[in-house]
């Protein structure tokens, strides 16, 4: 898997891991609980993760968000 993106904004990630699923795109969010763990700290980012094949069309996906 390659780290698609690092994030601790929930909000982002739970849009970008529904437009992945959209896309058919695996996707998994590392780190998770350390963040919550970690409270308030931005110490701690969630890490999004998808399989090699699909980097590249995640990516694109990625791109949207820029376009929001």
């Amino acid at each position: 898997m390659i780290e698609l993106i690092r994030s601790n904004d929930a909000v982002f990630l739970s849009w970008l891991t529904m437009r992945l699923e959209q896309e058919g795109i695996e996707a998994v969010v590392l780190d998770g609980h350390m963040a919550v763990a970690d409270g308030s700290i931005p110490a701690i980012q969630r890490r999004v993760m998808v399989i090699d094949p699909h980097i590249d069309r995640a990516k694109l996906v990625l791109r949207e968000a820029d376009d929001l």
